[in-house]
């Protein structure tokens, strides 16, 4: 999950780069990468963002029940749906470059 994010990172601030001519800001945060690169978002994907934003948090977390819970909460199904919407994520992006 958190390599989904960290991957879906660096193609939005490719992107930034490309469509800013500078570099991107110094943030983790997906949707606000994306907003401030003029990036044109449909709702479904900027909710995804959200969602994978917070597996960078949640792997990041200060506190050990945080972690347990993100843990707890990464079945099988749950990660296999997340790789999906992040494959099709990505690849949205990528057109875009």
């Amino acid at each position: 999950m958190f390599l989904g994010h960290i991957s879906t990172e660096k193609l939005l601030k490719a992107y930034y780069v490309k469509n800013k001519g500078k570099h991107a800001p110094p943030i983790h945060n997906l949707l606000r990468i994306a907003e401030s690169s003029g990036l044109e978002i449909p709702d479904e994907y900027a909710d995804w963002l959200d969602t994978i934003s917070l597996f960078n948090i949640n792997i990041n977390a200060r506190y050990d029940d945080f972690k347990r819970d993100f843990y707890n909460q990464c079945t099988k199904e749950f990660a296999e749906n997340w790789i999906t919407r992040i494959k099709e994520l990505r690849e949205w992006i990528t057109q875009k470059l």
